[in-house]
């Protein structure tokens, strides 16, 4: 919604065809694919038609806890799929568009998991530290051109990825989503959950002409961590 209301055309992709249409509906984006972003060839082909695009918000995120223990190859695998081969299908897909233009920005949501390590999601957070590695390693291959690549690494924020864990939460311990959630927020510094809206501010100044010199940077919306 960010980026509509200040003017840029969003196109948007996911699996599900009915949150797409009310995104479009809701005017969060103009254009809309679905997709499964895991799958490298749907996903580099909705961005070729759609493309060429000037800036490039790779959004998509799971997360699954488990004790180390019962951590198989399996789940780390779903986790480096969602987390970091899509933003890297996507950033490849994009590219090319962004250096015939001449200019573009690559933003990556990470996670404050992706800078720290948290018990009992280490699939999660070393798909994390991988998509952060991405980012500093794209960001210093492209140096000499006007694309910057960054990432925004958000505390525990207001989504539908909270409220599922809170939810998963509640079932395996008897405790309230009510208390859950307040124990997520409990966890950031500043006592309450990072807003969507905090997150998407950070990402629009990444992508205006005031942030052309940064690159590779992970810049936190935290809420004071780290």
């Amino acid at each position: 919604m960010a980026l509509s209301a200040k003017g840029y055309e969003v196109t948007i992709m996911g699996r599900s065809e009915s949150a797409l249409a009310k995104a479009i509906e809701d005017g969060v984006a103009r254009n809309s694919h679905s997709v499964d972003v895991t799958d490298e060839a749907a996903l580099s082909a909705a961005i070729a038609e759609s493309g060429p695009y000037h800036i490039l918000i790779n959004n998509a995120g799971a997360a699954e806890s488990a004790p180390f223990s019962a951590t198989g190859l399996d789940l780390i695998r779903r986790m480096m799929a969602v987390n970091v081969e899509s933003a890297f299908t996507a950033s490849r897909a994009a590219l090319p568009g962004m250096m015939k233009q001449g200019s573009g920005r690559i933003v990556n949501i990470a996670s404050i998991a992706g800078l720290k390590g948290y018990a009992y999601v280490s699939a999660y957070c070393a798909a994390k530290h991988a998509v952060i590695g991405l980012t500093r390693a794209l960001s210093a291959e492209l140096i000499k051109t006007r694309i910057t690549v960054n990432a925004i690494c958000p505390g525990y924020t207001d989504t539908d990825l909270i409220a599922n864990a809170a939810s998963t939460i509640a079932e395996k311990t008897g405790l309230s989503t009510e208390k859950a959630i307040d124990h997520f927020a409990s966890t950031n510094p500043s006592g309450r959950l990072i807003t969507p809206e905090e997150v998407a501010n950070a990402t629009l100044w990444l992508c205006s002409d005031g942030a052309s010199a940064v690159t590779g940077q992970a810049i936190t919306v935290a809420g004071g961590d780290l």
